[in-house]
């Protein structure tokens, strides 16, 4: 037995430590519960009582060496090396890196002015699930059963039966709203939708919408006109003019489409504006009596307008960007472009 704590004693002063992880196993197996030591003490027991009385003074005095190493080596590795070649060579008199500051998505400082310039006549932010059921996102919207939105190929169906779907717009929160709350409702909603659609420079399957929405006593196509052109003004300044074209959808009537005065080319005619002088931000009307009845205010009574708009649309207008997939990719070469507009 003496024999082998000699031999025990040569491998713990050689054992190599270089770090932590080969550290632990200096302890698991040297001085551990059930470590190489803790074995020779539990055969020690068996052993003659003239041999257990000199094989146990070494035992102890090899066990305070396994600990006293074990303490050492601990230190050694807590404390910074001085021999490292990057610590060595660092110029501690260097002033340190400033911290570099993100900025908000410019997407993100688009919808909080657009919020903001509405919350001031008098429109609340309203909210729902991205994940919509037919009626919601179709049905009370007054789209007929053979609408192309409702196809596959236009729209994205999350589960069997077709009556899940990723909603293609946040009119469906206008819906909920409408069906909770009566009259006067005067609502923003805002967030992401869905489309089946091909990803190009001006056409994405994701993006994001706000849209209004005001129903009320006697609320007129003029207060739309008004609220559009306010809207348009305050956001891209006053020079800003608008024009209302006829157009259909399925939950307004009647219904607009809303063209903006190229800011590019201050209307003169430029390939963004089509040389025609004028670019399309949104669709607008004054809400179905349809749409009014599946919501359960009585449309002969109230009358409402709607207005929407892509977020990313209006952003490219804003800020002359070309292609509407960078704000997807998340360039920080683009994106710290944006600082100054937060």
């Amino acid at each position: 037995m003496l024999d082998q704590i000699k031999k025990l004693r040569a491998e713990v002063a050689q054992y190599p430590v270089k770090n932590p992880e080969e550290l632990e196993t200096f302890r698991l197996k040297f001085i551990a519960r059930k470590g190489a030591i803790a074995a020779l003490f539990t055969e020690l027991r068996h052993r003659e009582p003239t041999e257990r009385k000199t094989a146990g003074r070494l035992l102890n005095a090899l066990k305070a060496m396994a600990q006293e190493r074990f303490k050492t080596l601990a230190r050694q590795l807590s404390t910074p090396s001085q021999a490292n070649p990057d610590w060595a060579q660092a110029d501690l008199t260097l002033p340190p890196l400033t911290d570099a500051l993100g900025t908000l998505h410019p997407l993100t400082i688009v919808k909080a002015r657009i919020i903001a310039l509405l919350e001031r006549i008098g429109f609340n932010m309203a909210e729902g699930p991205e994940i919509e059921d037919d009626w919601h996102n179709f049905g009370a919207l007054n789209f007929p059963p053979n609408h192309p939105a409702r196809d596959m190929l236009d729209t994205f169906f999350v589960a069997q039966g077709r009556d899940s779907v990723l909603r293609t717009h946040t009119s469906s929160v206008q819906i909920r709203m409408a069906e909770r709350q009566q009259p006067p409702i005067r609502i923003i909603s805002a967030g992401r939708v869905y489309r089946h659609e091909t990803i190009s420079a001006r056409a994405h399957c994701t993006f994001q919408q706000v849209e209004g929405c005001y129903i009320n006593r006697d609320v007129s196509f003029a207060e739309l006109k008004q609220t559009l052109l306010y809207f348009v003004k305050g956001l891209f300044g006053a020079d800003s003019k608008i024009r209302l074209r006829p157009s259909y959808f399925p939950f307004t009537e009647p219904s607009t489409e809303v063209d903006m005065s190229c800011q590019s080319c201050n209307s003169q005619g430029c390939s963004l504006c089509k040389h025609t002088g004028w670019v399309e931000i949104m669709g607008a009307g004054m809400v179905d009596p349809k749409v009014l009845q599946n919501c359960h205010i009585d449309p002969a009574t109230y009358t409402g307008f709607a207005f929407g708009m892509g977020l990313e649309r209006i952003a490219m207008l804003l800020y002359q960007v070309p292609d509407l997939r960078l704000f997807m990719e998340n360039d920080v070469r683009f994106l710290k472009q944006f600082t100054t507009y937060a």
